[in-house]
């Protein structure tokens, strides 16, 4: 018999295999381990796949993340290119004039500083981004208990051009937390309720663990698991995250809710060094120790 003739004759063999025969066979060489090794890289293509589709800005829209070393909070311009009516959300009292500037530069108009809440870590920018650029309008929840030019309801639109920011609720951090959706770009600026693998501490002003838990699974979960997320704050130098990777990795809040609160209640954090300066200071919408201009 040739070469050939015994390869055929090998493959006619195999392909007569029944299909049993062939599974039985591979059972016996590969470990059970394997299988689930398989099933996780699986599992892990799937998320990336998912992470990757998430939505392109539009040419249109005009979105700027801003960064205050000293309180490690993050400010977000966000602008209509065509109509050049423009909003900044968590803007900082010591990055003000920056910002004043860079709005100008970019040839904007500011019509809303908007506060995700009463924050007690740094002062609010908003007051002096009034005097800066007049005609602008301070904006907070209606709950948060500090003053502003407009208060703002669950659910409720802030438009800046063409584009619609809605306000949704999120209390737990403080009373007046909201999360910011701006629904046709799939992002939420989520202010201290959910922060980067962590959220916001709830020992002090009006905080509650069982609320937040709530405010994050009820709320800012059932988001598209593709929406990213923008917090307030961040200490490890992440930028931003999404909805799917908090609900997989967030160390606190994939728990459930009775762990969550314990974790909570055991954090044992130092009294915040900036909140008996602050909240008074943001009670007043930042119009405290205002810098004189030159």
């Amino acid at each position: 018999m040739t070469v050939v003739s015994r390869i055929l004759s090998a493959s006619s063999k195999i392909l007569l295999l029944p299909s049993r025969s062939i599974a039985t066979t591979s059972a016996s060489y590969i470990k059970p381990s394997a299988f689930a090794q398989v099933a996780q890289t699986s599992s892990r293509f799937r998320n990336v796949t998912m992470l990757s589709e998430r939505k392109p800005f539009t040419p249109d829209f005009f979105f700027r993340q801003l960064f205050d070393e000293k309180s490690w909070t993050y400010s977000y311009l966000l602008g209509d290119i065509n109509s050049k009516e423009a909003i900044i959300i968590d803007p900082v009292l010591e990055q003000a004039k920056r910002d004043a500037k860079l709005v100008q530069e970019l040839g904007f108009k500011l019509t809303y500083a908007l506060n995700t809440h009463m924050h007690a870590d740094h002062i609010t920018g908003t007051g002096y981004l009034k005097q800066l650029l007049p005609g602008m309008i301070s904006v907070i929840s209606e709950a948060s208990g500090a003053k502003a030019d407009k208060y703002l309801k669950d659910n409720e639109i802030v438009k800046f051009g063409r584009f619609e920011l809605k306000a949704m609720s999120t209390p737990g951090h403080t009373n007046g937390c909201m999360t910011y959706v701006v629904e046709e770009q799939g992002v939420a600026f989520t202010g201290d309720t959910l922060l980067i693998r962590g959220c916001g501490r709830t020992d002090f002003q009006e905080g509650d663990s069982r609320t937040l838990y709530k405010s994050v699974h009820e709320k800012i979960f059932t988001l598209p698991e593709n929406f990213r997320l923008f917090p307030a704050h961040d200490y490890k130098g992440n930028m931003e995250t999404s909805v799917a990777e908090e609900k997989q990795y967030n160390p606190r809040l994939t728990k459930d809710i009775d762990a969550f609160v314990e974790i909570m209640a055991n954090l044992n954090l130092p009294y915040p060094k900036m909140i008996d300066k602050a909240v008074p200071a943001n009670r007043e919408c930042g119009l405290y120790d205002i810098p004189k201009d030159e």
